[in-house]
């Protein structure tokens, strides 16, 4: 797993400053979390880094108590330096993978 970069971006009710805050102490603490985005008016929180997606939502999901809906989920391998970009999975409702 260690030459796999995740790039996930995920739904979550942040609709108040205090909530923005909390999210953010949350990614920051999360230490496979490299970096992250809060888009506060789209409901939406990318995160990147070297993790497994499922895990992080569901650190995610204990420590906020809302529910996080994965949007999307892009893999990144790293070969010899370069990023090489897999095909999209999107998760559906019933938790199944698609290819996008």
């Amino acid at each position: 797993m260690s030459g796999q970069i995740f790039c996930m971006v995920m739904r979550i009710n942040v609709d108040c400053n205090a909530c923005c805050r909390k999210m953010r102490r949350v990614l920051l603490n999360i230490k496979e979390v490299e970096t992250h985005l809060i888009e506060k008016q789209h409901l939406r929180v990318s995160a990147c880094g070297r993790f497994q997606p499922a895990d992080v939502a569901i650190k995610i999901r204990k420590k906020m108590n809302r529910r996080v809906e994965i949007l999307e989920i892009q893999e990144f391998s790293m070969n010899d330096g370069s990023a090489e970009q897999q095909p999209d999975q999107v998760m559906d409702n019933t938790g199944q993978q698609q290819h996008a």
